[in-house]
């Protein structure tokens, strides 16, 4: 499948309302086309990265956003998410791949981001995560389908956990990834809207 990556363009309403189209796809996290169009704007703020996956058709099928955090130093990625019609095909991983690309031309060091489990899917829901909590996550199994193993191909690290983030027994597993050119001097851009200090 031929396959672009480009940078989402806040006139093209086609592409915004695809992009939107493809996170309401995922009702559990963006149950209204409010919702999704709200994050899609977001998105294209300045000093964000909104990355979209575009077909041979020009149509948009995957969407990848970053948001900048402590003075650019650090990006969360969010979200994520690729049409559940062409899941399978390695566009995810190259929408990771592009946005870390485009987040260390702006002087990033690290890519974070939280894959919540809703359903139990690995041994850190369910649990007591207050009690050895290192020791819980640096043991993590999926025990079903969840983002975390896609995450973890990807090179990214549980780095941390919210527990109870989304309820009782359903955490927030933050994954974390140096994306830092080791040897070399990296230059800094300072960002509005980022944490400092």
């Amino acid at each position: 499948m031929k396959l672009h990556i480009r940078q989402l363009e806040r006139q093209n309403r086609k592409h915004r309302r695809q992009a939107a189209e493809i996170l309401l796809e995922n009702p559990e996290f963006w149950p209204a086309a409010e919702i999704a169009r709200s994050v899609v704007n977001t998105l294209l703020a300045p000093n964000r990265i909104c990355l979209c996956a575009h077909d041979e058709n020009g149509d948009v099928v995957g969407i990848v956003g970053g948001l900048p955090d402590y003075d650019g130093i650090v990006w969360e990625m969010h979200p994520l998410v690729v049409k559940k019609s062409h899941q399978g095909r390695g566009i995810g991983r190259r929408l990771v791949k592009a946005l870390e690309k485009e987040a260390a031309s702006r002087g990033a060091l690290t890519v974070i981001l939280g894959t919540d489990d809703l359903s139990s899917s690995t041994s850190l829901s369910d649990v007591n995560l207050f009690t050895n909590t290192g020791d819980k996550i640096s043991n993590v199994v999926c025990r079903g389908r969840h983002p975390y193993v896609f995450f973890r191909k990807c090179g990214y690290k549980v780095i941390g956990v919210i527990p109870d983030a989304n309820g009782t027994g359903k955490p927030d597993i933050l994954m974390g990834k140096s994306i830092a050119k080791r040897g070399g001097k990296t230059s800094l851009t300072t960002l509005k809207g980022g944490k400092s200090g």
